[in-house]
C-alpha cells in the first residue's frame, strides 16, 4: 500500500562473508546476481568474470581507502553551457548503479524524470573487501558480537579460510563515512561536474540503514532520501530510538523542502517490516510541512526480490515529473 504524507514544519563483486541474518545475505546475493546476469550474453558460453569499470576512483584520506565512482549524466549535459543539475548519490554503487542508470534511460524516452546526475559510490574490488567496507561504512555504531558472528557464518557458508577474515569485519563507521562524503566525495563531484545543492542519497539494507541515519543527522546536506529495506534492527533498533527521541524534541523542523521514499518487501523478516513501519509512522505523525513522505510495501516482496523494484520506484518517486 502506498501513502503520501506531506508533513508540518516545514550508495562489481560483492562480499563473500554472509551472516546468519538472511536480509543481508539475500541482498548481497541479489547484487551479485545483477552484475553476473548483465555480463552473460549466451547460455552456451562459460561465464566470465567482468568488472563494472568506474568513471573515476578517488582515494579518501579520511577512510584510508579508495572509492569507485560511477556517473550517469542526463540528456543534453554539456560543459559548454551553464545549466546545473541535481545529484543522486547511490550507495553500493557496483550493484545498484547499473539499475538506476538503466531505469533513468528508459524513463527519459518519454521525459518522465527530471534531469539529474546519478553517482554510484562503490568500495572494494572483490566480494570480500566490498562487504567489509560496507559493513563499516553504513553502520552507525560498533557491534563486536555481530562482527565476529558475521565472520564465522561467512567462513562456514562459503568455505573461506576463517583465519584470513578473522578480525577484519568492523562495524560503526557511519559518522566517519559521512565525513568522507561531505568533505571528499561531494566536493569532488561539485568541482568536476555541473551540480546544484539539490542532493539525494539512497541505499538498500545496510545502505537503507545509513540513509535513514543520514536523514536524522545531516540537516541541509541532502533533501531527497531513498530508504529501502533499511536494517533498522541494527544494534537493538538504535536508529529507531534516535528517531523517536529526535522527533519528540523537534515538533517543528526548519529544513529545505524534502522528499523521503521508504520501502520494504511485505514478505521480508518481521523485524525488517516492523522497523520500516515504525520509522514511517514516527515521521508521518510529526506532519512536518516541508517533508513529503511516500511509503510502499512490495506485495509478496522478499529481501531479494524487493531490491530491483525498490530502486526503480525510488528514482520515480524522488525525481518523477508531475503529470
Amino acid at each position: 500500500m502506498q501513502t503520501q504524507i506531506p508533513t508540518s514544519n516545514e550508495t562489481f563483486k560483492p562480499l563473500k562473508i554472509i551472516m546468519k541474518h538472511s536480509r543481508e545475505r539475500h541482498f548481497l546475493l541479489t547484487l551479485l546476481l545483477f552484475i553476473s546476469s548483465a555480463s552473460l550474453f549466451g547460455q552456451k558460453f562459460e561465464p566470465k568474470k567482468r568488472l563494472l569499470d568506474p568513471d573515476t576512483t578517488i582515494t579518501s584520506k579520511i577512510m584510508d581507502k579508495d572509492y569507485q565512482l560511477y556517473i550517469s549524466f542526463p540528456k543534453g549535459y554539456s560543459t559548454k553551457d551553464t545549466t546545473k543539475y541535481p545529484v543522486l548519490f547511490v550507495l553500493d554503487g557496483q550493484g545498484s548503479f547499473p539499475v538506476f542508470k538503466s531505469v533513468r534511460e528508459s524513463m527519459d524516452i518519454d521525459k518522465e524524470l527530471d534531469s539529474l546526475i546519478i553517482v554510484g559510490i562503490g568500495s572494494g574490488l572483490d566480494f570480500v573487501s566490498w562487504g567489509i567496507n560496507r559493513t563499516y561504512d553504513y553502520t552507525p555504531s560498533l557491534d563486536t558480537a555481530f562482527d565476529r558472528q558475521y565472520e564465522r557464518d561467512g567462513a562456514k557458508q562459503y568455505n573461506l579460510d576463517y583465519n584470513s577474515i578473522k578480525g577484519k569485519i568492523q562495524s560503526g563507521g557511519a559518522e566517519k563515512f559521512l565525513q568522507c562524503m561531505t568533505t571528499e566525495i561531494i566536493p569532488y563531484i561539485d568541482t568536476h561536474y555541473k551540480t546544484t545543492t539539490d542532493r539525494g542519497i539512497t541505499g538498500f539494507s545496510f545502505g537503507g540503514l545509513f540513509t535513514a541515519w543520514c536523514f536524522l543527522n545531516t540537516q541541509g546536506i541532502f533533501n531527497k532520501f531513498g530508504i529501502n529495506s533499511p536494517s533498522l534492527w541494527w544494534n537493538n533498533n538504535e536508529v529507531l530510538a534516535q528517531a523517536k527521541s529526535f522527533f519528540s524534541k523537534n515538533k517543528t523542523w526548519d529544513i529545505p523542502s524534502t522528499k523521503v521514499f521508504i520501502s520494504v518487501g511485505e514478505k521480508e523478516e518481521a523485524k525488517m517490516v516492523s522497523g520500516m513501519e515504525k520509522f514511517s509512522k514516527l515521521l508521518a505523525a510529526m506532519k512536518y510541512k516541508n517533508v513529503l513522505v511516500t511509503t510502499y510495501q512490495f506485495p509478496e516482496g522478499t529481501h531479494s526480490s524487493a531490491v530491483s523494484p525498490s530502486l526503480k520506484r525510488t528514482i520515480s518517486v524522488l525525481y518523477g515529473k508531475k503529470k
